[in-house]
């Protein structure tokens, strides 16, 4: 069934208003260690490995400054920065540290979804603590944290996690933003599109072709414009540039996948590059897969065309997958398989699923928020 612009509004009363925050560490990986060797502080670090294949796992602000990121090859991160201080992953050190933090977090709710070993989400609409409003309590996680790791952390405040996972990047580092209910789509609409989760440099790019630069000249494109240019993304921007989420911070939340991507620069088509490239993914994905633990069967390739025609194609064991060397060689025939390519690839992408201990999502969690008898001031 169509879903008409009227469907993809909230309905406010029988949602209420949550107080959702977004707690995001400030360059995780790099600040434990500057934290751990002074010898590093105020120069440019990067976590990962300097090897050919290597890739950067996270980087220090200081390194930042000069282009380097997350998923770059290491190779090219040198290039960037010259005098670049590449530090072993030291995984279970990280692991640790994540506890600490979440610690902090079931101090203030027992409603935390973590994203990852350095973000989570945290429905503080409960104020089980007495502390009388959002913003507070996320300045205390932010100072608790800091005195229990000697880290700091930047976190936003709003009431619907899109808005809560914008705030927290708007101050950064060490920073805190907070989004009040009727501020959301004023907020959204003064932001370059490339802001909003799940628009990558190449959305963009399109975006700023269609004369799609900002929130405010997403808003002003009709459903019927969103769906033809942007597929089945296109309910997600409808909703999000009016400030709307309606998901749930799901506590617990089973997980179902470890993987991740690249959005090319340039489409790419020719098998040595392609190669290459998936080379450098199974490193990122095998590394998100060692620091979450998990074990599957299945390993997908993922492909979008550069006419956004997307194709995925998986492999399937009777068993968990080995190691690193057994997901490289099933992820390795997968692309084989499809070479050579019709047309070049703007995207591509690894996953690991079939986890052990997987569970289906009840129906109930996916059920409406209920109606909420108090409110918690930001």
């Amino acid at each position: 069934m169509e879903l008409s612009p009227a469907d993809l509004e909230p309905d406010r009363t029988a949602l209420g208003i949550r107080k959702i925050i977004h707690v995001d560490m400030d360059a995780f990986f790099a600040s434990v260690e500057q934290r751990d060797d002074p010898s590093l502080r105020g120069l440019p670090v990067a976590v990962g490995g300097s090897s050919g294949r290597g890739v950067v796992a996270a980087a220090s602000y200081e390194a930042r400054k000069f282009g380097v990121r997350s998923a770059m090859p290491s190779a090219r991160a040198l290039q960037l920065c010259p005098d670049l201080i590449f530090c072993r992953p030291r995984f279970e050190v990280y692991k640790a540290v994540s506890q600490q933090i979440r610690s902090v977090f079931m101090h203030f709710t027992p409603h935390v979804e973590p994203l990852s070993l350095d973000e989570a989400y945290l429905d503080v609409t409960d104020d089980i603590r007495g502390i009388g409003s959002a913003t507070r309590i996320a300045e205390l996680i932010r100072q608790r944290i800091h005195a229990e790791t000697g880290l700091t952390a930047s976190a936003g405040v709003s009431y619907n996690k899109f808005l809560a996972k914008i705030a927290s990047d708007q101050n950064k580092p060490d920073g805190l933003c907070v989004i009040r209910p009727g501020e959301g789509a004023a907020f959204v609409a003064a932001l370059p599109v490339r802001r909003f989760h799940g628009i990558g440099p190449r959305g963009a790019e399109k975006m700023a072709r269609l004369g799609i630069e900002t929130g405010a000249d997403l808003r002003a494109k009709d459903l019927a414009f969103l769906r033809a240019n942007f597929g089945s993304q296109a309910d997600y921007l409808y909703r999000a540039v009016r400030g709307i989420d309606l998901r749930q911070v799901k506590a617990d939340r089973a997980r179902k996948s470890v993987g991740g991507e690249r959005t090319f620069e340039r489409d790419i088509s020719s098998g040595s590059a392609l190669r290459e490239t998936l080379e450098h993914i199974i490193e990122i994905v095998w590394e998100r897969i060692e620091r979450s633990g998990a074990k599957g069967r299945t390993v997908t390739l993922k492909m979008k065309f550069n006419d956004f025609t997307p194709c995925t194609r998986a492999k399937s064991l009777p068993r968990v997958i080995a190691d690193k060397a057994e997901f490289a060689t099933l992820s390795r025939d997968l692309l084989d398989a499809q070479l050579p390519l019709p047309k070049p690839i703007r995207l591509m992408g690894l996953t690991l699923s079939a986890l052990e201990g997987e569970e289906a999502d009840g129906a109930a969690q996916d059920a409406a928020l209920p109606v909420l008898q108090a409110e918690l001031p930001f």
